[in-house]
Order: C-alpha cells, then structure tokens, then sequence
C-alpha cells in the first residue's frame, strides 16, 4: 500500500469522504449540511470538493471570491459561518469555467488540495467526491488518510446497485464505511403531517442484510432548503434528520 500524503501546514483530527455511486443523489448537497450542522455544535469544519469537473460548494456558500497562497500553501476560502472551503472553481477567473482534464490529473489536484491547503486545526475536513468509481476516488482513497466514508444515494434499485459497487471498492481499498444517507427519501408535504415517497419507499432490510450498511439517516425533499441551496444560503438550513447524521460523526 502506498505511503499516505501528509499536510505539514494542518491538524486535522478526522477526515470523513462523501461518496455517491451515481451522480444527481445530491451528494454536495448532503456534504455542506453536514458540515453546517458540525459547525453549529462547534466543531471547526473543512470543506474539500474533489468534484474537480462539476464542483458546486462554493455556490452552495454563496462564494465567489476566489482563493490566494503563496509558493507553498493554499488559503481557503471561508463561509459566513466559518467553514473553511476549497475548490477548482475558486481557482479560475470565471467560476462557470469549465476544466476539460484527464483522470490522473484530476485524482492529482484532489491531492495536492489535501496537502498544500493551509486548513489550520480543523475538528473535520469533509471530502466530497465526484460520483462513481473514477480515477479520482482510487487515488485519493489510497494517498489520503481518510478515517471512514459515508455513502449517498436515493431510493432507485438502480442507485442502490452502484452503492453496492462503491462499498466494494472501499472495501478492496480497506476504507471504512461508516453507513449510508438516503437522500430525497419523500416529500414533506407543506403545512402537513402527510409525506410522499417519490422513488418508493426505503428498503432498509436490503441495506442493512444485503449491502450490510448501516442507515444514518433518510433525508426528505423540503422545496424551501433546496431554494437556499440554489441562493447560495445553505447555511440557513436546518432539518432534524442531517442533525442526527452528524452526531453520528462523533
């Protein structure tokens, strides 16, 4: 096994990657909840997107500024709050830029990110990763010392089927999985007790005895947080169920 990366400018006490085995399950958007929630309880919070081509935490923020270093390390960006973040879109002159890279290069900036950033002490440094099994994923998981993963995804068969596949690479890998959030889980009706499941009902015994996963939590699909995403206000949404999830983390 390869010798992990080390970042001489930081104290990291524990660092946690959000994985999804296909894109559009709102992975980026389950990753800045959590860390607004262990922010809130206190914890100093960092925000990596390994989401090189599709990166969406600075918009979540509400971050246009772009980032700043010297020859050595990288100043991340820090949300109103406090959370500290750094991505590919704070780095170009135009967010909406695309960056048309290969794989190995990709997987080489998620790296250089872990270990030029000057994140100072931080309690938690959340990872989120690009979906699916790529280049970007491998190389990190064997050259970043992650402490465990936590996977997401709706209730679709076919979702599920790809977070079969993306535990067996965590476990081929020797990364912990420290269980599964299903996201959009159903629809909180406004004004109402009433919810529906809009891609069916979660099959927990198929999670727990089959894929052997621990569920985290079943998030909802609530309009009025998706708008706050959507606005840059993430940090103004709160819901009961991510703030269990994070006291998992504990």
């Amino acid at each position: 096994m390869s010798e992990k990366a080390v970042n001489k400018f930081s104290k990291i006490r524990r660092i946690y990657g959000i994985v999804s085995g296909k894109g559009g399950v709102g992975k980026s958007f389950v990753t800045s909840n959590i860390a607004v929630e262990l922010n809130k309880m206190g914890f100093s919070v960092g925000i990596l997107d390994a989401d090189i081509t599709g990166p969406s935490i600075p918009h979540m923020f509400g971050i246009k500024e772009g980032v700043y270093g010297d020859e050595e390390k990288i100043f991340p960006a820090v949300s109103k709050t406090g959370i500290k973040i750094i991505s590919s879109a704070l780095l170009l002159s135009d967010g909406e830029d695309p960056i048309m890279w290969r794989g190995p290069l990709i997987g080489d900036l998620v790296t250089q990110f872990y270990t030029t950033v000057n994140w100072g002490e931080l309690d938690y440094l959340l990872i989120d990763f690009p979906p699916g099994t790529s280049d970007v994923a491998l190389s990190s998981f064997q050259q970043i010392p992650i402490d465990g993963i936590i996977l997401v995804t709706t209730t679709q068969q076919m979702v599920s089927t790809m977070v079969q596949k993306t535990n067996k690479m965590a476990e081929q890998l020797s990364v912990d999985v420290l269980g599964v959030v299903i996201n959009m889980s159903h629809f909180e009706i406004p004004d109402s007790d009433d919810h529906y499941h809009m891609f069916g009902e979660v099959d927990y015994d198929q999670i727990q005895n089959v894929f052997h996963l621990k569920v985290l939590g079943a998030i909802p699909f609530v309009p009025k947080n998706a708008k706050l995403a959507d606005e840059g206000k993430i940090e103004l949404v709160h819901h009961e169920i991510i703030e269990m999830i994070a006291k998992e983390l504990y």
